[in-house]
C-alpha cells in the first residue's frame, strides 16, 4: 500500500474516533437530568450507551421496607430506566407533590449518582442528588429573595468530653448588626448524623429564612450539635480526617452526650446574644435526636419550656447505664410539675417506631402530662421531619 495513502486512512480514522469520542462527550454534557415538567413530572436521563441496565431509585417513587440496624425502615423505590438510539436512558415519573426529593441511579448494579446534577447531598455514608419540585410547602426550602440569616461552625470546649467540638449555629437576618437579645433552639440529629445533617438535609437555614420573612416565626438563633460524643467534628471535619461514617458508632445513646449537653448550652449563652432563661429555650430533634430532647430535658427538668419529639427513639437500651436513664418516670414528673409551654410529639403512621411512641403518649396520659401530637403519612424520612420543624418552629417563643 502506498505510504502516504496508508497515512491518510490512519489520519482519517484517528479524526473520525476523535470525532465519535467528542460528540459523544457533548452530548453527555448536554443532557438535561433532571428536566423538571410543568405539570410537576421529572424526566431523568444518564448517557450510559454500554449498560445493560439503568434503574433510578429515589424518595420520589413508592417506598420500600428495607432491613436497617434500627428495624425495617422505609427505603426509596426504584424503576427502570428506556434506552434510546444514541445511548441516553430515560425514565418519566408521574406529577409528583410539591417537595425536596433525593435520587440515584444504578447502572448494571453499580451505584452512581447523576452526573448531569452537580447538587448532592449526604446521607450518613450515602450520597444522592436533589431537585425541589412545585411551589407551596417546597417553597420554603428553596433560597428565596428575602434577608438571610448567617450559618456558622464553631468550635466550643467540652470539659465534660475532655475536648473541643465543632458546632453549627444559624444567626437570624440582622443579628450581627442587632444589640437585641434572641431566643435558642437547640435542634438535634439523628443517629449516622452529625452537625452538617439539619443544616444540609433538613434545609434549617432556607426554612429559617424564609419562615422569618413571611412572619410566622420569631427571630431566633438555632444551634445544630454533634450528638456524637467520640467525634470532636464530622467525618472530614474534625481531627479524626476522612473515613466512612456510620449509622451507629461507640457511646450513641449510651447517657453520655446528654450529660454533656450542659457544656453546649453554656458555650452559647456566653457566646451569643441569647435570652438565657427557659421561657427562651427550646430543644427538638429526630430519631436518635428526639430521643436525646426527650431525655435531655427530662434530666434538666427545670431547663426548657419548649420539647420537640420528631419520629423519636423513647427508652434507653437495656445496656445504657448512664445516670441520665435513672428514675425516668420520677424526673418527667419533676418536668411536668416544673411546668413547660409546649411538649410536641410527631410521627409517621408507618414509621417503625410508631409503637414505642404510642406506648410513650399512653405514659404520658396516665401521668397527667399535656402534649400536643402530630401523625403523619410516611415513615422514617427526611421529608417528614422537614416538615416537622416548619409546623414546630411557628410556635415557639410566642
Amino acid at each position: 500500500m502506498n505510504k502516504h495513502l496508508l497515512l491518510n486512512l490512519l489520519f482519517f480514522f484517528a479524526l473520525t474516533v476523535t470525532s465519535q469520542a467528542q460528540e459523544a462527550l457533548f452530548r453527555a454534557q448536554n443532557i438535561v437530568s433532571p428536566e423538571i415538567h410543568e405539570d410537576g413530572s421529572v424526566t431523568f436521563r444518564l448517557f450510559a450507551p454500554t449498560a445493560q441496565t439503568v434503574k433510578v431509585s429515589g424518595d420520589f417513587l413508592p417506598s420500600v421496607k428495607m432491613e436497617t440496624p434500627m428495624g425495617q425502615m422505609d427505603g426509596p423505590g426504584n424503576a427502570d430506566l428506556t434506552k434510546d438510539e444514541n445511548g441516553v436512558w430515560s425514565f418519566k415519573s408521574k406529577p409528583l407533590s410539591p417537595e425536596l426529593y433525593g435520587y440515584s441511579f444504578s447502572v448494571d448494579g453499580f451505584s452512581t449518582i447523576d452526573p448531569s446534577n452537580p447538587f448532592l447531598i449526604r446521607d450518613v455514608a450515602s450520597v444522592t442528588n436533589i431537585f425541589i419540585v412545585g411551589e407551596g410547602q417546597a417553597d420554603l426550602y428553596r433560597t428565596q429573595d428575602v434577608p438571610h440569616g448567617t450559618v456558622t461552625r464553631r468550635w466550643y470546649d467540652s470539659p465534660t468530653l475532655g475536648m473541643d467540638r465543632r458546632i453549627t449555629v444559624y444567626t437570624p437576618p440582622g443579628y450581627e448588626k442587632s444589640t437585641e437579645k434572641y431566643p435558642v433552639l437547640y435542634l438535634l440529629h439523628g443517629a449516622g448524623g452529625d452537625e452538617e445533617a439539619w443544616i444540609a438535609l433538613g434545609r434549617t437555614a432556607q426554612i429559617m429564612d424564609n419562615l422569618i420573612a413571611e412572619g410566622k416565626v420569631t427571630p431566633m438563633i438555632v444551634v445544630m450539635p454533634n450528638g456524637n460524643v467520640i467525634q470532636d467534628g464530622a467525618p472530614g471535619e474534625g481531627s479524626q480526617g476522612f473515613y466512612k461514617p456510620q449509622f451507629m458508632i461507640p457511646k450513641t445513646m449510651d447517657g453520655t452526650y446528654e450529660g454533656a449537653f450542659k457544656d453546649i448550652i453554656s458555650f452559647v449563652e456566653s457566646s451569643y446574644q441569647v435570652k438565657a432563661e427557659k421561657a427562651n429555650r427550646a430543644i427538638a430533634g429526630l430519631s436518635m435526636g428526639g430521643y436525646h430532647s426527650l431525655h435531655i430535658s427530662r434530666y434538666y427538668p427545670n431547663t426548657f419550656d419548649y420539647i420537640g419529639l420528631f419520629s423519636a427513639a423513647i427508652m434507653a437500651r437495656e445496656d445504657a447505664t448512664g445516670k441520665v436513664y435513672s428514675d425516668f418516670d420520677k424526673t418527667l414528673l419533676a418536668q411536668k410539675d416544673n411546668g413547660y409551654k409546649l411538649y410536641w410529639i410527631a410521627i409517621g403512621k408507618t414509621d417503625f417506631l410508631y409503637d414505642a411512641n404510642k406506648e410513650f403518649r399512653s405514659k404520658l396520659d396516665g401521668m397527667g402530662m399535656t402534649y400536643e401530637y402530630v401523625e403523619s403519612e410516611g415513615g422514617h424520612i427526611w421529608r417528614n421531619w422537614r416538615v416537622y420543624l416548619t409546623q414546630f418552629a411557628p410556635m415557639l417563643f410566642k
